[in-house]
């Protein structure tokens, strides 16, 4: 299970160093895509072709579902942690989530949420706001 949150640098080749304790969960190898919000996700290949099953399942008369299985599964590649836990970010990814030189890397369960540090707090401090409204609307979903 990924959780926590840890602040990184991206270097110049656009490497990242994924936290130890995440190596251990992902293993050698695994899949980074467009996420929502603008951030990346990588997912642990297990958990990937669970989502890109259910993805392929989706009914391509509807657009909507054509459009998301589009954004997640034709942005997405599979990347490899070197020997210095690191992987390396395609440019398109990049741009796509804006990353600058400082990142954070966030462990959402069952997969990792990539950010631009300025773009993630921006985000926390919205959410943080909203946290008791948020949380009344997904008491009708059971949580």
């Amino acid at each position: 299970m990924f959780i926590g949150q840890y602040t990184y640098t991206l270097d110049t080749k656009r490497r990242l160093a994924i936290p130890a304790k995440f190596r251990k969960l992902l293993g050698k190898k695994a899949v980074i895509t467009r996420g929502l919000d603008n951030c990346l996700f990588l997912y642990p290949m297990k958990e990937w072709e669970k989502l890109a099953q259910k993805l392929s399942q989706l009914p391509i008369s509807q657009a909507d579902a054509r459009g998301f299985a589009r954004i997640m599964l034709a942005g997405a590649t599979d990347v490899t942690i070197d020997n210095l836990g690191r992987i390396l970010i395609p440019d398109y990814l990049t741009k796509y989530a804006g990353l600058n030189k400082r990142v954070v890397i966030a462990g959402l369960f069952n997969r990792i949420e990539i950010w631009d540090e300025a773009k993630w707090s921006k985000y926390q401090q919205k959410t943080e706001k909203e946290a008791g409204d948020i949380a009344e609307r997904l008491k009708e979903l059971g949580v």
